[in-house]
């Protein structure tokens, strides 16, 4: 995505130029979540690894493009059982 230009979901907000806080809040709470329901999701692991390998990439940097909303609240809402579709 970064040689294409395209856009890569969960990244990046047109009014918030740091963190998205509401991304700030599910991030606090989907591992907590997940833990209280005994509902372990590999996802969690997938998101918080990509996480880190952006947050310490120059081409994120310099955009400034940080986990918005939609990043974590999709495995929140999966583990919440709301349908994907």
């Amino acid at each position: 995505a970064k040689d294409s230009g395209e856009r890569i979901s969960g990244f990046g907000h047109r009014v918030y130029r740091n963190w998205d806080p509401r991304a700030r809040i599910f991030r606090s709470v989907v591992g907590p979540l997940l833990d209280t329901m005994h509902k372990p999701d590999p996802l969690l692991d997938v998101a918080m690894e990509l996480e880190e390998a952006v947050l310490a990439d120059d081409y994120f940097i310099e955009r400034r493009l940080y986990p918005n909303v939609d990043f974590y609240s999709g495995i929140v809402l999966r583990a919440l059982g709301i349908p994907l579709n």
